[in-house]
């Protein structure tokens, strides 16, 4: 082939390319015009069936073109859950006048962290524009919060490998912040080096202790790596990028590792190969979710001492119907052997039989609080 035919056939897929990003704007400012009739005619956000529709559609017109199924269906879900998100924006900005378009974030670690990636995913649903503020630890991303110099944080709350983000909770126990959404942040971590090596040559790694965590079985494959602990992924790639020697590397992502002109020389290592981060965002004011929104209401409690406590507040759930997503305990500091229990559950704040259940927990716990009500990033997939 030559080299003119060739680029003949890629400008042919140049073109196609941008058609599809033409079509793809064309349907989002359609599900737009559907959304404002949603909110008018005040319906649910998502219609399962006629996603269920769309999903069979796709795949019967794929089998005409001999395109995978499983391809197709990723490609369906992707699609619609865009479409939802930005759905979900225009309800919420609806319902809460105060919303702000530009807004500034405070995260954890330089640029490039996991929870910079995170507050980036956030702002492209929800903002216009992002202000970034990064922090050296998770109390200063509170703090800054807190003291009016940002107008929201963004921490990560529990990842699906290495479990809860500990003292994350125990921040929460003592901020009056409010919890006003989440996002779900898969997790590729990569072995980053400057260009001029190979993994061989490694034999000091940085990181922040969650990677570590969450990559045992790769990092037992190379004993003899000196393990250094920084604040923070991108801490670490910085200081490697710094140092610029070929027997050091960080774990971290590779967007990070561009911007301190690392390269990957290993990647996707972790323990679990599905490695999901749930970051949570904090605001100094609670928001309201609209009713057509699928929404969490995350508390916090505490319960006597006596035996069966706990499974009396749980029982007062059931009572309601109140599904429980998450149950966490934690110490509390000061108070030898007495836990308080942050739990996630299913619904909205203003519903009825929320009000009620929280009314009734209120009266059988020591210490009751609701750290926010805000949208789930969970979306049910399309089946």
């Amino acid at each position: 082939m030559s080299k003119n035919s060739l680029h003949c056939l890629q400008s042919e897929i140049d073109n196609l390319d941008k058609k599809l990003l033409q079509l793809l704007a064309a349907r989002r400012d359609i599900a737009t015009e559907i959304s404002n009739k949603k909110i008018e005619a005040n319906l649910p956000l998502r219609d399962i069936d006629h996603e269920n529709f769309i999903l069979k559609a796709w795949l019967a017109e794929g089998q005409k073109y001999q395109l995978d199924e499983y391809y197709i269906s990723r490609l369906c879900q992707m699609i619609v859950e865009e479409n939802i998100l930005a759905e979900q924006k225009i309800l919420q900005q609806h319902i809460n006048a105060s919303t702000l378009k530009i807004a500034k974030f405070a995260f954890l670690g330089p640029k490039g962290s996991y929870s910079h990636l995170a507050a980036r995913r956030y702002a492209n649903i929800h903002l216009d524009q992002l202000i970034e503020c990064s922090c050296t630890n998770f109390s200063a991303v509170f703090q800054q919060l807190e003291d009016g110099f940002v107008d929201y944080s963004i921490v990560p709350i529990e990842n699906s490998s290495s479990g809860s983000i500990n003292e994350v909770y125990d921040l929460l126990q003592k901020t009056n912040l409010h919890i006003i959404g989440e996002i779900a942040l898969p997790i590729d971590h990569c072995i980053l080096a400057t260009k001029h090596t190979n993994i061989t040559n490694i034999d000091t790694v940085y990181s922040h202790a969650q990677p570590f965590q969450q990559c045992t079985h790769f990092l037992a494959s190379y004993p003899h790596w000196k393990i250094v602990y920084c604040d923070s992924t991108s801490s670490a790639m910085k200081m490697v990028a710094e140092l610029n020697q070929p027997n050091v590397a960080a774990i971290g992502n590779k967007e990070g590792g561009a911007l301190y002109g690392l390269h990957v020389l290993n990647h996707n290592f972790a323990d679990q190969k599905q490695n999901i981060t749930r970051f949570i965002v904090l605001a100094r004011k609670a928001i309201d979710v609209s009713s057509q929104i699928p929404a969490k209401t995350t508390i916090l409690m505490k319960t006597g001492q006596h035996s069966g406590a706990l499974v009396d507040a749980l029982l007062v759930l059931r009572k309601y119907n109140i599904a429980m997503t998450k149950l966490e305990s934690r110490p509390i500091h000061g108070n030898p052997w007495e836990e308080m229990f942050y739990i996630d559950l299913q619904g909205n704040l203003s519903s009825l039989s929320m009000q009620q259940a929280l009314k009734a927990l209120s009266s059988t716990t020591l210490f009751f609080k609701i750290l926010g009500c805000y949208p789930s990033a969970s979306l049910l997939p399309i089946v």
